[in-house]
């Protein structure tokens, strides 16, 4: 049950996307009162409904189970977000369209949500940030001359299988204060077999650092299909010789439609970081 004075244990900002929902499901399946806020009417209606709105393996049972147990909720109103003892940010990162991210406009949901987030509770940014937003966020809350506890742990599962990777995966944790490193890792520590404490500095770019090489390996497994293709060489076979029983090209990559948005999004932010310099980030 939650603990006493909360409503909640946990509520998601932006519970009812691709981040956001599986984790709140997994969190509701291990016993925690979530609830999900979300602006998304039509998705709303679909997963009070016990309907997943989007492909995401092994959940939709468990949604069922957990929202006729009551440990998950859907809330449409923004004053939800200050009956939880720990408040997870999922909503999106945007870029410009130059692919440059704009930190301004996640900042500003936060000066919208501000009435509304109260000084003892435990926030929680899971959207993928640029670089030092986590401070200005601090900063932005701070202002109130009160200590704020934010935490940043980010996701890296891949969309789909959320529900599987969320207990499998070790778990990345950073805060602005030791209370918010701890309390989060207890929080995370219920799915996760592993808990990763780092520098938020280090939490960063361990998200944008994962993207970009994956991004990468995407890239250079295509860039030697078309070769193998050019030669007249089946790369499937190229492949194979090269992967099989030698463990150091075992995570070559097969060719074809590969990764999502995500990927160039955060390669870019990286890039941008970098002052873009960043070659081979740009040459994926």
């Amino acid at each position: 049950m939650p603990e006493s004075n909360h409503k909640y244990d946990i509520v998601i900002v932006g519970g009812l996307g691709h981040v956001g929902l599986p984790l709140g499901i997994a969190f509701a399946d291990k016993g925690k009162k979530v609830c999900l806020y979300d602006l998304d009417t039509k998705k709303a209606e679909s997963v009070k409904g016990g309907v997943m709105p989007f492909i995401e393996y092994g959940a939709e049972p468990i949604l069922k189970k957990v929202l006729e147990n009551g440990l998950l909720n859907i809330s449409l109103d923004v004053k939800s977000i200050s009956d939880a003892r720990f408040v997870i940010i999922a909503i999106g990162t945007p870029v410009d369209e130059y692919l440059n991210p704009k930190t301004r406009a996640f900042l500003e949901s936060f000066e919208k949500m501000r009435a509304h987030l109260r000084n003892g509770q435990i926030i929680v940014i899971r959207s993928t940030v640029y670089p030092h937003t986590c401070q200005q966020i601090k900063n932005l809350l701070g202002k109130d001359g009160n200590e704020w506890h934010i935490a940043y742990c980010p996701e890296r599962i891949v969309q789909g299988y959320a529900i599987r990777e969320l207990t499998e995966l070790p778990q990345v944790v950073s805060g602005l204060s030791e209370k918010a490193v701890e309390e989060a890792s207890g929080l995370f520590g219920i799915l996760s077999p592993k808990i990763i404490r780092t520098s938020i500095g280090e939490a960063e770019l361990v998200k944008l650092f994962s993207n970009a090489w994956r991004y990468i390996q995407f890239a250079v497994t295509n860039q030697f299909y078309m070769i193998s293709n050019n030669f007249g060489v089946d790369f499937d076979k190229v492949r194979y010789a090269m992967t099989e029983g030698y463990g150091r090209a075992a995570t070559l990559p097969s060719a074809g439609f590969a990764a999502g948005p995500c990927l160039l999004k955060d390669t870019m932010q990286l890039a941008a970081f970098n002052g873009n310099n960043f070659l081979l980030g740009h040459a994926a």
